[in-house]
């Protein structure tokens, strides 16, 4: 059990640029002590939730040289640092950003770059080497903003910044390769090791931000990643005790980074099996990288989606293709096995200028060539190229890998080359609707530049920490260029790409992967440029789309008050695209739960913004219903695909929007619905019936395509007998068969297929297929005879000459009987009859039959039939 204490419901302080007053604007104003975190990046300030990871800018261009160094005060109540410009200058900072500089002669013109303040206003200032500067900065004091003295430390460390803790006032420090966190006394200047953090053995980062909160925790932030580890009351620990240590958040990353923030004010922590969000994150339970270990919480390092299944996250423009090549995959029984597919390995060329152009290409070097090896640790890499995506989407080049660690997925490279154009497809743009959410968007520093990194819970359950980015050639090819956008309308148009798309299990393996990428690419060309955009502000942590609506969670790391929302959307998979416009009232709240009226829709592309910050881009597709004309001698003549009319029960699981299908074959034609736009399983075993409304030529074939069974022929099945009149079903599942005789488990349904077989040749087939839906009874909104009561039966034409047609209305496929007698109960036909769900007819001849009035009855074990009159001339 984690020991947590939860001091308070997260209120995240917003810093105002808008002063309201000429006095206000003409002096400095104090943080005095709010629990923001701030972030120095050059001479940009940036506002950080400890608790969550996401910082949001606050001001910019501060001062006119860069910001180290950073502490605040408990003193005064301002954050103070070091100047790189104007020379030995150190700078105290307000609130509302105002500043003002103190000269110290005493101090080295540069390399000033550690910093922080004790209770007593004593400003303890470092470079590197051993020695360390004392600056008074106490309003109180005689010698405010003057030099005290220069100290030396018992021992040389590589730090990057260093924190008072305010439970026993002492200084403390990660070292930069070695890990060791260090107890430094200040007055001393004594160096205590205490040993190595755990959560960062084995990693190299820079740790350039560090904080403490009232209770003693340490809180380091990585410069190349922005990942915030947290050490447990460091005052408790003798050298000897084991470090407690975790994940805490994953913030913004920079190559020049210091962090200040007061050491009394609370950070509030995550209690990790209570099932509510305690430090308001957005982030409950398990979800919470905090609690990675803790209760019953795995540690955040689980099996990733493997690259053969990626490169699909759908647009407008692919839906239905990208639903056919997972309905061809089904039914050829093809499922990627990594334990059979070819291993990658080093080539004696890894890591080399190209030679010559490669074997069928116009250039020297190869998709493969830029994928990285033995940088995380893998067992071993195996090749999964999804070659079917060549068929579908503008890629004309693709290969991928996977990287395998004790037989599991741990990270996919998927690599893909486009003409004219970026590849249009991003993980995180569309896997937020489709059940996944996205925990985190932030920065990663990839040979000093920064990339967009965002942190997925994908569908299954499992972690994915993404990157994407894409290389073009310039200046005549001698050179490469690189972008990375949130927005895929931010890449240049009409030019050629090398399309990487990179997600892992943990941040240090996206690091790893991502750097030694770039690697690579250096070694054939020199970088050029970079445009790389920033990452969005204000973005759908996740969302879903039901019965004319989305439902959608906005995180507003900015505290914006609205965005605008611009939509495309289409009703159906056969209907034109509609626009929409919307304003989305987030009122400064940094998690809003918001509901969009949409109207019934089967796909909804859109973006929300506020016009100033990159905007956040969504796509949304329903399960896409598509035909299967494989067969050569099949033509389709008509597919339409038409919205419901009607609500379906709010205790079905609907299967929404109608189909039309009308084909000439000798051989089979088929609709297909898959029941989630990326063919994943869903559970239906609360379900017992399946119903819908049908009519057409001959018999239909329902299968339920379950992701567990290999075999197409497998498959479970059920045959209904269509006539050109609407009928209703309400089919028991007990009603679908298959080969292995074992009832039916709906447990992992991905699909659901109709199928019209021709058995004379090449005949017109037609389907008209309405309501479907998953139901829990059989309960039916029935067109029973002429508007008659379910009992009624009726005779056409009645009275009869020489034949009639017998109508009912059945609830289920049964055998019944038709008795005829007459008018002294003797028995004068009777008629044997396989009764279909909805509406059925008998044919009745009147033979030797006398005239006179006589009575029908039909026998059933479902319905109750009225006896119905039947006058014969």
């Amino acid at each position: 059990m984690k020991k947590i204490t939860c001091y308070f419901k997260f209120c995240l302080t917003l810093v105002s640029f808008f002063i309201l007053n000429e006095e206000l604007k003409a002096q400095s104003v104090p943080f005095n002590c709010d629990y923001n975190a701030y972030l120095f990046q050059y001479n940009d300030v940036y506002a950080i939730d400890l608790a969550s990871g996401n910082a949001y800018m606050v001001a910019e261009n501060v001062t006119p040289g860069s910001i180290n160094a950073a502490a605040y005060n408990p003193a005064d109540g301002y954050i103070w640092g070091s100047l790189s410009t104007p020379s030995k200058t150190i700078v105290r900072i307000g609130k509302n950003f105002e500043t003002t500089t103190f000269y110290i002669d005493e101090l080295s013109t540069s390399g000033r770059y550690i910093g922080d303040i004790n209770s007593d206003g004593i400003y303890y200032l470092k470079g590197g080497g051993a020695s360390y500067y004392k600056i008074d900065v106490d309003p109180a004091s005689a010698n405010y903003g003057k030099y005290i003295s220069t100290e030396t430390l018992s021992k040389s460390m590589s730090i990057h910044d260093w924190a008072f803790n305010a439970v026993d006032g002492n200084l403390y420090a990660v070292e930069k390769k070695t890990n060791i966190l260090y107890r430094i006394d200040p007055d001393t200047g004594n160096v205590s090791p205490l040993g190595v953090v755990p959560i960062l053995s084995g990693l190299n980062y820079t740790f350039g931000a560090v904080y403490f909160d009232a209770s003693g925790r340490f809180y380091v932030s990585a410069n190349q990643t922005g990942t915030i580890y947290v050490i447990q009351n460091v005052q408790d620990l003798d050298g000897i005790s084991i470090i407690e240590s975790n994940l805490f958040a994953f913030g913004p990353s920079s190559s020049s980074n210091d962090g200040a923030r007061c050491p009394t004010a609370p950070v509030p922590q995550e209690i990790c099996d209570n099932g509510i969000d305690d430090d308001g994150d957005g982030l409950v339970d398990c979800e919470d990288p905090s609690c990675s270990g803790y209760a019953s919480c795995p540690v955040i390092q689980m099996s990733t989606s493997g690259a053969n299944d990626g490169g699909l996250e759908s647009n407008n423009r692919l839906s239905e293709q990208i639903n056919k090549r997972n309905f061809i995959r089904a039914k050829a029984s093809y499922k990627f096995n990594a334990g059979k597919a070819k291993r990658v390995k080093k080539s004696k060329n890894y890591a080399r200028k190209s030679s010559k152009t490669a074997k069928g290409t116009s250039s020297a070097y190869e998709l493969k060539d830029f994928v990285p090896l033995e940088v995380i640790n893998e067992d071993y890499v195996v090749e999964s190229t999804p070659s079917d995506l060549l068929a579908i989407t503008n890629a004309t080049e693709v290969y991928s890998v996977d990287y395998m660690k004790d037989d599991i997925s741990i990270a996919s490279i998927l690599a893909l080359k486009t003409e004219n154009g970026v590849y249009e497809h991003t993980k995180f743009i569309c896997d937020r609707l489709l059940g996944a959410k996205i925990l985190s968007v932030s920065t990663i520093d990839i040979h000093e530049q920064s990339f967009i990194k965002s942190i997925i819970k994908n569908a299954e359950g499992g972690t994915e920490y993404v990157l994407s980015l894409a290389i073009k050639t310039v200046n005549n090819d001698a050179d490469f260029s690189i972008e990375s956008h949130w927005n895929i309308d931010k890449y240049e148009a009409n030019v050629d790409f090398y399309n990487y798309q990179i997600w892992a299990n943990s941040i240090d393996a996206l690091y790893n992967l991502a750097d030694e990428l770039v690697t690579l690419l250096k070694v054939e060309k020199t970088i050029d440029a970079y445009d790389n955009s920033r990452p969005p502000t204000v973005f759908v942590k996740e969302g879903k789309y039901s019965n004319g609506k989305l439902d959608l969670q906005i995180v507003n790391t900015n505290r914006t008050e609205s965005v605008a929302l611009t939509a495309g959307l289409r009703e159906t998979e056969t209907s034109a695209e509609n626009s929409i416009t919307s304003i989305i009232e987030l009122n400064g709240n940094y998690i809003t739960n918001v509901e969009v009226e949409t109207g019934n829709l089967f796909d909804i592309g859109f973006r929300i913004g506020d016009g100033v910050a990159t905007p956040d881009d969504l796509f949304l597709s329903d399960g896409p219903w598509g035909y299967d004309d494989y067969p050569a001698s099949t033509t389709v003549d008509n597919y339409n695909i038409t919205p419901n009319e009607g609500a379906f029960d709010s205790e079905d699981f609907p299967v929404e929007r109608n189909v039309y299908l009308k084909a000439t074959t000798s051989d089979y034609v088929a609709a297909y619905r898959a029941l989630t736009p990326r063919f994943k399983p869903v559970d239906l075993t609360e379900f017992d019936f399946f119903k819908l409304k049908a009519k057409g030529t001959g018999d239909l074939q329902i299968t339920f395509v379950r992701e567990s069974i290999e075999a197409w022929e497998d498959q479970y099945k059920t045959t209904l007998a269509l006539t050109e009149t609407m009928q209703s079903f309400a089919i028991p599942f007990d009603d679908f068969t298959a080969t292995s005789g074992n009832p039916l488990v709906l447990d992992d349904v991905v699909t659901i297929v109709f199928t019209m077989i021709s058995q004379s040749g090449s005949v017109v087939k037609e389907m008209d297929l309405n309501d479907i839906s998953f139901s829990k009874n059989a309960s039916l909104s029935i067109e029973v005879v002429d508007g008659q009561s379910l009992s009624t039966i009726a005779a056409v034409p009645n009275p009869m000459t020489s034949s009639a047609s017998i109508q009912f209305t059945s609830t289920n496929p049964e055998e019944i009987e038709l008795v005829v007698y007459n008018q002294l109960g003797k028995v004068v036909k009777t008629l044997n009859y396989n009764a279909v769900y909805g509406k059925n007819e008998i044919q009745i001849e009147k033979g030797d039959i006398s005239s006179g009035l006589y009575f029908c009855k039909i026998t059933s074990d479902n319905v109750d039939y009225d006896t119905l009159k039947l006058l014969i001339k």
